[in-house]
């Protein structure tokens, strides 16, 4: 159980968290703050060991997921490139200079949930970086011929993105994969909105106002830091941004009843792809149901596991094979890919992945192996928080989902409930023939 303590602080709420779980329970090795000012923006402050170093983390709680309006996909990911215009005290240009000068390291990604903008300096230039990164959150400006300029630069992005045959495979997977949900086009959009870009300016700034708000972002600052001085810079630079938010309205998925199929051609000259995946749940931390079905990637399919060493090591009929198992807010999929040495092996591998998730539809998982799994990602999540721009990576798409750190204690806290009899339950349940999607690759040269 959590207890929560309220305690207005410079204007808005602190909330100082205390778990009452055993310590072995609690994973994240770090004590936190959550602050949270009236207009909604929330920040989480997480001193660690640093020498000097500080990272500033401002999570945008939008992805290519929310792009619901039919002909307008690409408009979260055209916003990690024109954040970075700048704004009218503050330039595109004059905030790089400021930036090299303090020697930062300044970046940006967008995700299906969610876009974050990431900048890593020293201590003694924390308050600079609030100041630059609040005024372009609150005051973007760009101007028409700017957007012109930009969604031209993102189109060819996409084009760059196309000489890519695993890109090109999953393209088509989540165009045939969904029906409805907007996580039916990939995180750059779909070409033809792209490509139409140029000619939405207004709508670019209507986009922009509806979901940067303060309401729909949370801060992550990780490092040498101390709290009071934190909370009052956020609340200097941030206190007068208005709430705004506007939520999406996201169609829901319709129940897959049957196996979808579907082949692409690849211009180039390219090893095939085989990609398989299944519809998967929401991430839910405190579901052993979804733990178990999350994990199933690393134990069937992980460099360790078994067909990994027949099909790659002892056959060599393949030269990749990776997953990619859904930590999503809504249903996306659990999917493996697999690039070939050749075609005439793709019946044959194809058959080795059904029959090894038959087989765990039918058997239990052998228990040491997923006891090991539990112990390998514990170990693996506390060793890539060595930094804090790790810390702050590590937890961004966690906060994105959930709003709050506490899910990350959640999920290794349900982690180890997971026995052999769930995964077993979770293959029967949600890796069932009729929630399967499979795409074939092949090249065209």
């Amino acid at each position: 159980m959590l207890r929560l303590l309220f305690i207005f602080f410079f204007g808005g709420i602190m909330i100082f968290s205390t778990n009452t779980a055993t310590a072995e329970k609690k994973i994240f090795p770090y004590q936190s703050e959550k602050y949270v000012l009236d207009n909604g923006l929330t920040a989480y402050i997480i001193p660690t060991p640093a020498e000097g170093i500080v990272s500033y983390y401002t999570v945008v709680r939008t992805g290519s997921r929310d792009e619901f309006e039919q002909g307008h996909s690409g408009f979260a990911h055209f916003f990690e490139h024109m954040m970075f215009r700048g704004t009218k005290k503050y330039p595109g240009h004059v905030y790089d200079s400021i930036t090299v000068v303090m020697g930062a390291n300044a970046n940006a990604y967008t995700t299906d949930d969610y876009t974050c903008f990431h900048i890593t300096g020293t201590k003694d230039n924390l308050e600079k970086v609030i100041e630059l990164e609040s005024d372009r959150f609150q005051n973007l400006f760009y101007s028409e011929d700017a957007f012109k300029t930009e969604s031209g630069a993102v189109y060819g992005e996409y084009r760059k993105g196309k000489s890519n045959p695993f890109f090109v495979a999953y393209e088509k997977m989540m165009n045939t994969a969904f029906a409805r949900h907007t996580y039916k086009h990939t995180v750059i959009g779909f070409e033809a909105d792209i490509a139409a870009m140029p000619t939405m300016y207004e709508y670019s700034i209507n986009f922009f106002k509806r979901y940067y708000r303060p309401e729909n972002v949370i801060i992550i600052v990780t490092g040498d830091i101390e709290y009071g001085n934190v909370k009052e810079m956020i609340k200097k630079y941030y206190a007068n941004w208005e709430r705004g938010y506007v939520t999406p309205k996201i169609p829901t998925e319709p129940e897959q009843k049957s196996p979808q199929e579907a082949s692409v051609k690849y211009p180039g000259k390219t090893l095939p792809i085989l990609a398989i995946a299944y519809k998967s749940l929401a991430y839910a931390p405190e579901s052993v149901e979804y733990l178990a079905s999350y994990i199933i990637g690393d134990l069937l399919f992980g460099k360790t596991s078994d067909i990994y060493k027949k099909l790659l090591i002892k056959e060599q009929k393949v030269q990749v094979i990776g997953t990619e198992f859904s930590k999503n807010r809504d249903p996306n999929l659990n999917s493996i890919y697999i690039m070939l040495n050749s075609k005439d092996d793709i019946d044959y591998v194809r058959s080795e992945i059904n029959k090894l998730i038959e087989k765990y539809r039918n058997e239990l998982i052998d228990e040491k192996k997923l006891e090991d799994l539990k112990m390998n990602l514990k170990y693996s999540f506390l060793m890539s928080l060595d930094t804090p721009e790790k810390v702050a990576g590590g937890l961004a798409r966690e906060v994105a989902i959930t709003g709050t750190i506490n899910t990350v204690d959640t999920f290794f806290e349900t982690l180890e409930k997971v026995k052999p009899e769930d995964i077993k339950n979770a293959l029967n349940k949600y890796f069932a023939p009729e929630r399967k999607t499979t795409i074939t690759l092949l090249g065209g040269k």
